[in-house]
């Protein structure tokens, strides 16, 4: 994905976000507002109903009094009474004492005696009929408009009515309809409506705003990782990752940052090493080439330059070789795939290789102890074993003068399998101990031409020791020897599961 495309699809995400986050609060707090007003417009409802009822019932009674002191009986006073009843209705029940209540008054056959208002009258039959059955107030709701209707025009709330069953002066049992229209509570809504929208948009463009910062500064420090990785694509190496602060992004600056020196240092050392490859072979082909034109010159004339001259060929030829040889199994340690895990006696083995290393230094009258007998099983793989312990056993020799002491310890728990390769040879001094396991490293120049080393055998261990798994170490000081500490695992073919 392109920059520009990542940025825009960030802004369609954020904007979509704000607007699902702040329409989605506008829309409960509509609906929680809509509520506690409908609540409220309710509650005057029934308190208006209850008031109509209250006056109602009272001025029943003022009005059978009236007639019976008119001195009238029986249905002549029943019918003075309710004539009084009726007479004074509109001037008490207009507007039901309340901005906003409706009053009408029906007989008992539900037809409408008096109404306050065109609008108190309502199509709610069933509902005057099942009060007066009851004899207990009846509700019923006008719904104008949908519920949500508000949010984006005029508000119009529910109507409440309250059906109201009545006795008579007569003796007839009516029903008085007080209806509760909201006007004050809608023109609140309306008046609140835009002031929510705007500050709903305000709210939305805030967090859109602060969102698309937050996507800035992140999209920056993407540009910098970006940056770094088409630098490294590049082979340039010399960048370094601005790190601040704790977040993930500078954790993983920091990581990058540390591949990268990683990456350095490799790139130094494969370069040194191409370099100090080129040189060891640069050295015997100049001494083949130089003995070369030394038999074109003097060989047919002189037996014994030409037979100096075969000889230092052959030498140096040899001496090819086995940097060959080196290089060769140095690439193949690097490049080798998983480890074999196959059983195997490691004291056997050991044994093996000390008996080869006897035989090529039997002249120099080493001694040699280990190692111990009996057998010591573990799986792993036998063959790059046998590399390392060659490898650590010829140095051994080496490097230690005739006479000397070369030894072989082990010992095992069920886990890791230690093999010590010890000898009282000429040591390693202490401040190139931490390079020696680099390639072409030598401590002491003129004492590696004297041995034929090149500085590779050591690396080539150490990679074979990793390949299964474990670690090479080693403790020596300079003219008391050298003990090297090969740790493996007892059994590979566990470890690699």
């Amino acid at each position: 994905m392109r920059r520009s495309s990542l940025r825009t699809s960030l802004f369609l995400i954020s904007l979509l976000f704000a607007v699902l986050v702040v329409g989605g609060v506008s829309l409960t707090t509509y609906v929680v507002i809509s509520e506690v007003v409908a609540a409220a417009a309710h509650d005057a409802a029934v308190r208006a109903s209850m008031r109509v009822a209250d006056i109602a019932k009272v001025r029943v009674t003022d009005a059978v009094l009236e007639a019976a002191a008119s001195g009238l009986t029986g249905q002549e006073r029943d019918q003075e009474a309710r004539r009084l009843f009726f007479r004074d209705v509109p001037a008490i029940f207009r507007g039901g004492g309340q901005s906003g209540v409706e009053v009408a008054f029906y007989d008992e056959t539900l037809q409408p005696l008096w109404f306050s208002d065109e609008r108190a009258l309502t199509e709610a039959e069933q509902e005057r009929r099942r009060a007066i059955v009851a004899a207990q107030p009846v509700e019923s709701v006008y719904v104008d408009r949908p519920p949500l209707s508000g949010m984006f025009g005029e508000q119009a709330l529910d109507t409440f009515t309250i059906h109201v069953p009545i006795d008579l002066p007569d003796g007839a049992r009516g029903v008085i309809d007080v209806t509760y229209f909201p006007d004050l509570e809608e023109s609140i809504m309306n008046q609140v409506r835009l002031p929510m929208l705007v500050l709903a948009l305000s709210s939305a463009l805030v967090m859109v705003i602060m969102i698309q910062a937050g996507t800035g500064w992140m999209l920056k420090r993407i540009e910098h990782l970006r940056a770094a990785a088409e630098s490294v694509e590049t082979g340039r190496l010399d960048v370094q990752l601005p790190v601040e602060g704790n977040h993930e992004i500078a954790e993983l600056a920091r990581s990058l940052n540390m591949l990268m020196s990683r990456l350095r240092h490799r790139a130094a050392m494969q370069t040194r090493f191409v370099a100090d490859a080129s040189h060891e072979l640069a050295t015997p082909v100049a001494g083949i080439r130089g003995y070369t034109g030394i038999l074109r010159a003097w060989g047919a004339e002189d037996s014994e330059v030409r037979d100096e001259a075969i000889a230092a060929i052959d030498r140096e030829s040899r001496r090819m070789a086995r940097l060959c040889g080196d290089l060769i199994a140095l690439v193949r340690t690097d490049q080798a795939g998983e480890a074999e895990a196959v059983p195997f006696d490691v004291h056997e083995l050991a044994r093996e290789v000390m008996a080869s290393a006897l035989t090529r230094y039997k002249d120099r009258g080493h001694l040699h102890e280990g190692p111990p007998g009996g057998a010591l099983e573990a799986v792993g793989d036998p063959s790059r074993l046998e590399d390392v312990l060659s490898v650590l056993l010829d140095n051994a020799f080496k490097y230690t003068p005739p006479g000397g002491k070369i030894f072989i310890d082990t010992r095992a728990t069920d886990d890791v399998v230690t093999i010590e390769i010890g000898d009282t040879g000429i040591g390693i001094p202490e401040e190139d101990l931490p390079s020696i396991f680099e390639r072409f490293y030598r401590s002491d120049e003129s004492r590696s031409k004297s041995t034929g080393g090149f500085g590779l055998g050591l690396p080539i261990a150490k990679s074979a020791v990793e390949a299964m798994g474990g670690d090479l170490a080693v403790r020596s000081a300079r003219g008391e020897g050298s003990v090297f500490t090969v740790l493996i695992p007892r059994d590979l073919s566990r470890e690699q599961r």
